[in-house]
């Protein structure tokens, strides 16, 4: 770099106002800057329920726990028996898309083995 040069290291854009055009527009109040601060709201997340019936076998209900829910096996079998004794049982909370594609699974996989499995999502209550 030539140390002689009056030049500035940098330039200024060429499409830049002057300095004294910048002070001037920056005086007035129309032309202030507000930044706005976004908030992002997670998802709403959606309960994947399985309903229970008499038919399908409690080793089929456990396997799609383990398989498509990721449970360990303890944790399927007490889902499974709280959907064999209530009725309903929670697998998860997800987003929306992927509650339905869960359900859509479950429901296919039964349809499949034939079994008259059922499973619901529920939005969760905020």
């Amino acid at each position: 770099m030539n140390q002689a040069s009056n030049a500035p290291l940098y330039a200024t854009h060429p499409t830049s106002p002057s300095d004294e055009q910048h002070d001037a527009v920056s005086n007035t109040d129309s032309d202030l800057l507000v930044k706005e601060r976004t908030r992002v709201e997670p998802p709403s997340l959606y309960k994947v329920i399985l309903l229970n019936d008499d038919y399908t076998p409690m080793e089929f209900v456990v396997g799609i726990l383990e398989s498509l829910f990721y449970r360990s096996h303890q944790e399927a079998i007490q889902i499974m028996f709280h959907v064999h004794n209530k009725g309903v049982g929670i697998c998860g909370l997800y987003p929306h898309e992927v509650a339905e594609t869960k359900a859509t699974q479950v429901m296919s996989l039964a349809r499949k083995n034939e079994h008259p499995l059922q499973c619901v999502i529920e939005k969760e209550a905020s």
